[in-house]
């Protein structure tokens, strides 16, 4: 048995997210060998996913965004089980790439942006989830989204709860529709 130290079990921490604990076991069983240890890791992953897999996943983000330009436009919803793993910057990060993954490629459906290369990454989406479970540590959905190729502007409310994009059929410019829609003076009240 090859001996590591706590740095060993810090750095493999720091590579993949996993627990302390998690990264210890998985340094001893694989003799001290990182490459073996992540591969532990990531079948460990895929048995955990798949133990939570039953679990409801009621909370969640709605998410909009369009592209530089607003010629494009995506929204998307992807549930975890609490509203604490909603508000987290790292699940938030991950509904952001899923949306520029379905910004890039175009699935046409759930199943089909399970099967697409994430956005920034070597993983598919489907890799990508099943990482983000085990390191999360909640059952994580994508439920569904909807991608515009007309000119659009994107809206979110409530902290994520509501994601609006909204296509036109116009010749106006988008940029002068985003002013309008987003200007402060169109949405107070007057007496």
């Amino acid at each position: 048995m090859a001996a590591f130290t706590a740095k060993d079990v810090m750095d493999l921490r720091a590579k993949t997210g996993c627990g302390m604990m998690d990264c210890k076991k998985a340094l001893t069983e694989a003799d001290g060998d990182v490459d073996k240890a992540i591969d532990i890791l990531r079948e460990q992953g895929l048995a955990k996913a798949a133990k939570k897999a039953d679990r409801i996943a009621a909370e969640g983000v709605a998410y909009a965004v369009t592209n530089d330009d607003n010629t494009q436009g995506v929204v998307i919803e992807v549930n975890a089980e609490t509203d604490f793993v909603a508000k987290n910057a790292e699940f938030q990060a991950f509904v952001s790439q899923l949306a520029q993954t379905v910004m890039a490629q175009s699935p046409a459906d759930v199943d089909a942006l399970m099967a697409c290369k994430a956005a920034g990454s070597e993983m598919t989406v489907e890799e990508l989830l099943r990482e983000k479970i085990q390191t999360i540590g909640e059952n994580i959905k994508i439920r569904r989204f909807e991608k515009y190729d007309v000119p659009c502007v994107a809206y979110v409310h409530a902290g994520g709860k509501i994601g609006v994009l909204v296509g036109f059929d116009t010749d106006v410019d988008t940029k002068r529709i985003r002013r309008w829609l987003t200007s402060p003076s169109r949405f107070s009240l007057r007496s």
